[in-house]
């Protein structure tokens, strides 16, 4: 769920550049995630327990829709989850024994209420609300088509363009609409979605992002990742397959596969930084994953230092299989401030350089006079990266060595993660030895992309038919990319400002 043009700012349409934003740190960024229950007296408040355990997907905006089987109510707050829905009076407001979710990281598009999902609509065959984890590649030309029909959008986010479609195909069913609707989208999306008395799940054919069923009691839940089952107490079933559609209503679940099968292609960098490590995501462990890739990581590009120290939090369990593999202290060398929030100081020129120091700090006596490996999950940019290692070296260490536990971002990814142009990539536009060079360490090594396949538990990456999606590291996309070939090849589209 991004923006309406892929590749902001877009000379040919400077309309859209008040959709860019620049990052806060360098950092990729998932979109969102999701949480559903169907059948439980409790609904909005375990949703809302869900999207806590999901916080981590999305912090800028979060919002819950429930149903009492008649009617929809709903609740849209900017901010995080612990701000707005641990009031009992607000979920008490949340009326019905069933409710979604969604947790927002706005990267593109206004941080305004009429982005914050779910969205919802009252249509000809009753009321439906939508939340969406991934990104539309098609959705602004197909918005273009129905604006010229006389379709009125309310948002400036891709998910809309379900609704509108929704609304125009003239099927008796809700499940016949909706299927209807997706057949005419390309791009990555999980959803759950609620009616007056039922709730739909669907993953994309290509199974880029993920979408799991749960049960607890006699209710049936729905989830971005297996943490947030775990905190309602809800048992982990099964995922919802590429390309299935579950329809769970009062006779209980239905499924159905009404997509022409495609290759699976789930997204690998869930595994590699964006899933939290205590969830099983396509029936794999995302902790134990993360430790073979750093135990793959040492394998391909050892060094001979003193000790493993990881870039918290996210290069913490590779750092241990890398500390592992190689025989080497694992410390924690860099302490990282967990109570610093984005919006903690104003960003202003004076006080930016200060923003690594805000969030991480060096743990001085273990590491001067060492030679240490840092371990983190990717580069982006380069700019957290070199801060990183000027305060790792200020705080005495003898040698910086970084090892990554991501083969180098060079691709721009269209499928629901927040990455720059890729002209803004350190990795598209230098060699490894040039960014080793510009960060400042003494050596720096990636995974490679065969042995982050095998840390996943395959034997390496089959290039006739990858197993994952890996578009951010190969430039292999695997669905179309619709939206950003018009934006290349057309004139300046006829399309307003949305602000």
């Amino acid at each position: 769920m991004i923006s309406l043009c892929p590749s902001l700012p877009c000379p040919k349409h400077p309309e859209m550049d008040f959709l860019s934003t620049p990052f806060d740190d360098d950092k990729l960024r998932e979109e969102c995630g999701i949480f559903g229950v169907y059948n439980h007296e409790s609904a909005a408040a375990l949703v809302a327990l869900g999207l806590h355990a999901l916080q981590h997907r999305g912090q800028e905006a979060c919002g819950i829709i429930s149903s009492n089987g008649q009617k929809l109510f709903a609740r849209h707050e900017l901010g995080l989850v612990s701000d707005t829905f641990a009031n009992e009076n607000i979920i008490d407001q949340l009326h019905g024994a069933h409710a979604i979710g969604h947790v927002r990281y706005a990267t593109t598009g206004e941080t305004a209420r009429r982005n914050i999902q779910p969205l919802m609509a009252e249509m000809a065959f009753g009321s439906f609300a939508v939340a969406h984890n991934g990104n539309l590649t098609n959705a602004l030309t197909i918005r273009q088509t129905l604006v010229k029909q006389g379709s009125i959008f309310q948002s400036s986010t891709d998910t809309e363009t379900i609704i509108h479609l929704m609304a125009t195909h003239q099927n008796s069913s809700v499940v016949d609409r909706l299927i209807a609707s997706l057949n005419q989208i390309e791009g990555a999306y999980s959803l759950i979605c609620l009616t007056d008395d039922a709730m739909i799940g669907v993953r994309d054919p290509y199974g880029v992002r993920p979408l799991m069923l749960g049960k607890l009691d006699d209710s049936f839940v729905l989830a971005s990742e297996s943490c947030a089952l775990d905190i309602i107490g809800a048992t982990y079933v099964r995922d919802v397959e590429p390309g299935e559609l579950v329809v769970i209503s009062q006779t209980g679940l239905q499924s159905f596969t009404p997509f022409q099968k495609k290759p699976h292609r789930f997204c690998v960098f869930e595994y590699i930084y964006f899933a939290r490590p205590d969830s099983m995501v396509e029936g794999r462990s995302v902790y134990a994953i993360r430790k073979a890739i750093g135990r793959e990581l040492a394998i391909e590009a050892p060094v001979d230092a003193d000790m493993v120290v990881p870039v918290p939090d996210s290069g913490v369990p590779s750092a241990i299989g890398f500390a592992q593999q190689i025989g080497l202290p694992f410390d924690l060398g860099i302490i990282r401030n967990h109570y610093v929030g984005r919006t903690f100081i104003e960003p202003t020129d004076r006080i930016r350089h200060l923003g690594v120091k805000l969030k991480h700090n060096p743990n001085r006596s273990y590491i001067q006079g060492k030679r240490v490996i840092l371990v983190d999950d990717s580069i982006v940019r380069g700019t957290t990266s070199k801060k990183i290692v000027e305060m790792v070296r200020a705080a005495g260490a003898r040698q910086v060595h970084m090892r990554i536990s991501s083969p180098p971002t060079r691709h721009s990814c269209f499928y629901g993660i927040d990455t720059p142009e890729k002209e803004k990539l350190l990795a598209h536009i230098h060699s490894v030895d040039d960014m080793a060079k510009l960060i400042g360490v003494d050596s720096l090594a990636f995974i490679s992309l065969d042995g982050l396949y095998r840390a996943t538990g395959e034997a390496m990456r089959n290039t006739n038919a990858p197993q994952f999606c890996d578009a951010c590291f190969s430039g292999d996309y695997p669905i179309a990319l619709t939206d950003m070939t018009t934006c290349q090849t057309s004139a300046a589209l006829p399309l307003k400002r949305l602000a």
